[in-house]
């Protein structure tokens, strides 16, 4: 990408926040494991991650979230969410049905007939678990063709839906799972018309408020605000290029815009799990799972999807919660069962590849925090 500004890596060691320690086989565990993440060829700059138990919370961060400088990543530095935003679109969806506005079983041919008619048997369950079978929009060429040609430019969604309109599904809505961006978009477009407010005025009352999320916002531009951890790719050449500012977060809208902080994350993701955004009796479809659905990237152990969240089973046991990647950052934001324990972990560059090394690596490290978590 000639229109950014290569910087070299430089290596540094990794540095414990003070906090109520996790325990010192683990604290080392972790640490070993984020510098191997560091070390790692096309391993991210810098690394934070949190664990929360009851009242306490442990801090590990490491590397750099700004090359060149000595401000490793931080608490409440901001940062883009990628699609764990679709945790927040969800939240959204099941405040609307807990006021009955909203069925999970409504069609968005009911819902928003102004979009393809192929979409009109589709149900905002099948959107949120993704198996709904709408192309993503995010593998189409125009999308691609947006992205070389004026990443920083404001997409409107009437274009993000304009970029797969013509395409035939994936597959008959319900037959299988196949994680799409554009489920998230419609959710989001329906959520508009059915209370005549924008997404964004959704989120800051449906979410933001209710949880006090003071350090998270739904930016749809190229800004974010700071401090803020910057974002790199990975150059074969072991330089690294900031892409913090480059893309406008309008091409992901309700799937991926969402900017917060790791503490505000870890708050969210408890939150959500906690019963705080939604009735609790929504919680038996929000947890009612979908086999071989992974997230994207996956996340720790065996994933499965249910409304807008998945959850992670692994050998300590399964947490709830959403991964997310987008171009300079890589998420994980997950809590238990009640929203009493959480995890999160952030990288500044974007989700690595499935098979990768890199990927086993993060996934190690976040098994690792799942069975501190959720340790007794």
């Amino acid at each position: 990408m000639t229109w950014a500004k290569r910087i070299a890596f430089i290596s540094v060691a990794l540095a414990l926040v003070p906090a109520a320690p996790a325990s010192g086989a683990t604290n080392e565990r972790l640490k070993r494991q984020m510098s191997e993440l560091l070390r790692a060829k096309g391993g991210p700059p810098g690394v934070i991650v949190t664990i929360r138990r009851g009242r306490q919370t442990t801090i590990l961060s490491g590397g750099r979230g700004l090359i060149g400088s000595d401000r490793r990543p931080r608490f409440r530095d901001h940062m883009r969410l990628a699609s764990v935003a679709k945790a927040f679109s969800g939240a959204v969806a099941l405040r609307l049905v807990g006021d009955r506005k909203l069925r999970l079983d409504d069609t968005v041919g009911k819902l928003r007939p102004d979009l393809p008619t192929a979409w009109h048997g589709v149900t905002v369950r099948r959107l949120l678990n993704h198996t709904s079978g709408l192309p993503d929009y995010t593998k189409s060429r125009p999308f691609f063709d947006q992205v070389e040609r004026d990443p920083g430019g404001f997409v409107p969604t009437s274009e993000i839906i304009s970029w797969v309109a013509g395409e035939a599904l994936d597959f008959p809505p319900g037959s299988r799972y196949g994680y799409s961006n554009t489920d998230n978009i419609v959710v989001g477009l329906i959520a508009e018309r059915l209370t005549g407010r924008s997404y964004g005025s959704l989120l800051r009352s449906f979410v933001f408020r209710r949880l006090r999320l003071n350090a998270t916002s739904f930016p749809t531009g190229t800004a974010l605000p700071g401090p803020f951890i910057h974002g790199y790719s990975a150059g074969d050449d072991g330089f690294y290029t900031d892409l913090s500012t480059l893309i406008s977060a309008s091409g992901a809208w309700a799937s991926g815009a969402v900017v917060s902080t790791p503490r505000d994350l870890g708050a969210f993701i408890r939150g959500n799990l906690g019963g705080r955004l939604f009735p609790r009796r929504l919680r038996r479809d929000q947890l009612r799972f979908v086999r071989g659905g992974n997230s994207d990237p996956p996340g720790p152990g065996t994933n499965s999807a249910g409304l807008a969240i998945f959850s992670y089973r692994t050998k300590c046991g399964t947490m709830y919660g959403h991964t997310g990647s987008f171009p300079g950052y890589a998420q994980f934001a997950a809590a238990s069962r009640h929203g009493t324990r959480s995890v999160t972990s952030s990288i500044n560059v974007a989700g690595p590849p499935v098979g990768s090394e890199l990927l086993a690596k993060l996934r190690a490290m976040q098994r690792t925090l799942v069975c501190e978590a959720l340790k007794r």
